[in-house]
């Protein structure tokens, strides 16, 4: 009998794994470029959709970091995905233009040449603009990843049985949950009446000095800090003028995140001098908020007052405002006796 050759044979498992196991292929991390920046994808493939995240990166300390949302068709080994979230942001105090600065919406092909090589290979775009091509997708799978994350978990075991749908979902929902931030704030406030009815005879048994650790920093913390006074602080600061953005459309979206190091850093926005928002907790994904634009003026003044200065002052903040199909950014300062003032015109 005839014997067929290696690479025959590396071809045939090849195309035989991508049309019995396309899960498994597809679920890895792939390292490459997409529009000329470095990237590292975690995909896993979860039914016919994609998630997991992506990092745009210059080094370990350099890079943004997003959710990622898309679909695989095993019909025609093609793959496509977004930049859904940006969920961390680690760039230092002055930069800001590189990289995953704008998220994108990328297509590839998924190829299996031989000796075990698998590749992506297509076109990006921009995610809020994906007619035009903004560059090119060129990616390996690799075992090797660069960061480590949840999804280092979900990757190393799929085969295992960790690639259980509700495990996959429960890790993918954790970047979309920012109110858990303040959980730990309203649990502690209502234990605080408990304490105050304890009998007399039980407390030898507790140990008050525990008990004092948890209450300490909520009484520093939420009740002088954050809550009371921040009309004053509104009042009393003098509004540095940072910019002017046009506004068009039903509604204009406002993205918050922490400008640089996660430190803490608390925002209360007040717009035509009325409180609107409060407690915004900076962190590396973003606090988003809508206005419609039927309810706003011609001119409009939303002003961002620092409810504290976390622990790296000032209180900074990195905006995004998405106005029609435009997106604008912003760096707002705020201080002890300064608040930031954005103009939104119509």
């Amino acid at each position: 009998m005839k014997k067929l050759p290696f690479s025959h044979i590396i071809f045939s498992l090849c195309f035989f794994s991508m049309t019995v196991t396309k899960a498994q292929m597809i679920t890895g991390v792939w390292n490459g470029k997409i529009n000329h920046q470095k990237v590292e994808l975690k995909i896993i493939l979860n039914g016919d959709s994609l998630t997991g995240t992506t990092y745009y990166y210059e080094s370990a300390t350099a890079y943004r970091r997003y959710s990622l949302k898309g679909y695989f068709d095993p019909t025609t080994n093609s793959a496509v995905w977004w930049d859904d979230q940006l969920i961390e942001e680690k760039l230092g105090r002055f930069n800001l233009s590189i990289p995953g600065k704008i998220p994108l919406l990328s297509r590839a092909d998924f190829n299996c040449p031989g000796s075990g090589k698998m590749m992506l290979n297509g076109k990006a775009a921009k995610k809020e603009d994906n007619r035009k091509t903004k560059g090119d997708v060129h990616l390996d799978k690799t075992g090797n990843p660069e960061f480590e994350d949840e999804w280092s978990f979900i990757i190393d075991n799929y085969t295992a049985g960790a690639n259980d749908p509700d495990i996959i979902d429960s890790i993918a929902n954790l970047p979309h949950q920012p109110t858990v931030i303040d959980e730990p704030v309203i649990t502690i406030t209502e234990e605080r009446p408990v304490r105050a009815v304890e009998p007399p005879v039980e407390k030898p048994l507790q140990k008050t000095e525990t008990v004092k650790e948890v209450q300490k920093p909520v009484i520093k913390a939420v009740i002088p800090e954050i809550t009371p006074g921040i009309e004053e602080k509104f009042l009393s600061r003098k509004k540095v003028f940072t910019t002017e953005i046009p506004v068009t459309g039903d509604s204009i979206e406002l993205r918050f995140y922490d400008n640089a190091e996660i430190d803490g850093d608390s925002i209360s926005l007040f717009l035509n001098e009325n409180l609107i928002f409060q407690h915004i907790r900076l962190a590396g994904y973003a606090y988003i908020i809508k206005l419609a634009v039927s309810e706003l003026k011609e001119s409009n003044e939303l002003i961002m007052v620092a409810e504290n200065l976390g622990t790296i002052p000032p209180n900074t903040s990195y905006m995004v405002a998405i106005s029609g199909n435009k997106r604008y950014e912003a760096r707002l300062e705020s201080t002890e006796g300064s608040s930031a003032l954005i103009r939104l015109v119509k």
